[in-house]
């Protein structure tokens, strides 16, 4: 025999005994429900829960708490060690939330970090928002609704979104692969294909779990080699997990579906404002390896360029290129800072490049983790290649905190 609690709230836990009456300051609601539950067919796991947990109580039993959106998958099991008199566990919450016509997904760490997400619109990181003086700071530039990244995902700069199959560009849009020629049918600007296939694909949620130490979701999308330019289907997953410390990693999964080698390359695009113009921002990052550009792609030449090698002031310098991280380095691989906050970003060796974009608004600067440099398909650098069932991962975590 089992107990469901559910307050007005709508959160829900089991215990093996009925709990007791919350204490006031817990914030609460005292008005509980409680039914037993028989054993066998109806049992805990046979519930549709969509939870919104944020508190708990102690109790002597064992707690199982259960947030996701896939029905019947438990997201973490706490057990009593956890609690100690009627002190409260600070837990990580996954809710949704409909907001200027965007199906958001938040992850909390309430009073700390909130994470707003749109799988819907490229798998978006829509906002990072750090408290900060009895208030959210956003750190993230975005689209400001869903009919502004609808009229402009590209001109208004793929910001946030996922770059798939190929980050930045690819010349003229065409390449060769084993032997055949390929024509991209994707977004181009000057003649180049742009930031890959999937940045305005609507992603599915495929899982999402929350506990005491972290929050994350899976979004995925498969794609099924409808440009005839890149005829290679593919499953791709993107983990986005908020941990304690205000610490946000992000991992992409690409799953060869399809019966061929595929070319692939990987990137994120997120857009940073700290509150300040980019030219009065700090930047350092671990790499004295630039590469060469003839009209934004790589000539193959790799120069020196330790500018920002131990740190620098932006000023008023445009920005547009691609370096070679140190991956042997000290983490972080790159920081950026302004008087008030600090943006620290930790790529594992899946992302060896960083490219640096100022927009001529300067309200904020794109840093961008690639698996690959800018035309992968056609200079084969670092180009990632798929036989079919075969995967690769992709990862980077990104920590912000308040100065």
């Amino acid at each position: 025999m089992g107990y469901i609690l559910r307050s007005r709230a709508r959160d829900w836990i089991r215990t093996s005994t009925p709990l007791p009456a919350p204490p006031p300051q817990s914030g609460l609601s005292t008005n509980f429900n409680t039914r037993a539950l028989k054993a066998g067919k109806d049992n805990f796991f046979s519930v549709k829960f969509y939870l919104r947990l944020r508190k708990l109580i102690y109790n002597s039993s064992e707690i199982i708490l259960v947030q996701s959106f896939v029905k019947h998958k438990p997201a973490v099991v706490l057990h009593r060690n956890n609690y100690i008199g009627q002190n409260f566990i600070r837990m990580l919450s996954v809710c949704e939330q409909q907001e200027h016509g965007f199906d958001k997904l938040i992850l909390e760490d309430k009073g700390h970090c909130r994470v707003e997400l749109v799988p819907g619109c490229g798998a978006m990181l829509h906002a990072l928002k750090v408290y900060k003086g009895a208030a959210y700071h956003n750190l993230v530039d975005s689209y400001t609704d869903k009919h502004n990244f609808s009229e402009a995902a590209e001109t208004a700069g793929f910001k946030g979104l996922k770059l798939s199959p190929f980050p930045c560009r690819i010349k003229n849009a065409r390449y060769d692969f084993e032997g055949r020629k390929y024509h991209l049918q994707s977004f181009t600007n000057g003649g180049d294909a742009m930031h890959g296939i999937l940045y305005n694909k609507p992603f599915v949620v495929a899982d999402s779990v929350a506990g005491n130490e972290k929050a994350s979701v899976t979004l995925a999308y498969d794609y099924t080699g409808s440009d005839t330019g890149y005829p290679f289907p593919y499953r791709c997953e993107v983990v986005y997990t908020l941990e304690k410390g205000n610490r946000l990693s992000i991992a992409t999964t690409i799953l060869n579906t399809g019966d061929q080698t595929l070319p692939v390359a990987d990137g994120w695009h997120p857009y940073f404002t700290l509150g300040e113009k980019v030219d009065d921002l700090h930047l350092q990052f671990c790499s004295d390896q630039m590469l060469e550009f003839d009209k934004l792609v790589p000539t193959g030449k790799i120069l020196h360029n330790d500018r920002f090698l131990h740190g620098a002031a932006i000023g008023n310098m445009e920005l547009d290129n691609s370096f070679l991280l140190n991956l042997e380095a000290a983490q972080p691989m790159c920081t950026l800072r302004s008087k008030q906050w600090e943006l620290a970003l930790h790529p594992d060796a899946s992302y060896p490049y960083l490219q640096i974009y100022i927009p001529p608004h300067r309200n904020s600067i794109a840093i961008e983790n690639l698996s690959a440099p800018p035309d992968a398909f056609n200079n084969k650098m670092s180009l990632t290649v798929l036989k079919p069932g075969t995967e690769a991962v992709f990862t980077t975590t990104l920590v912000a905190k308040s100065r």
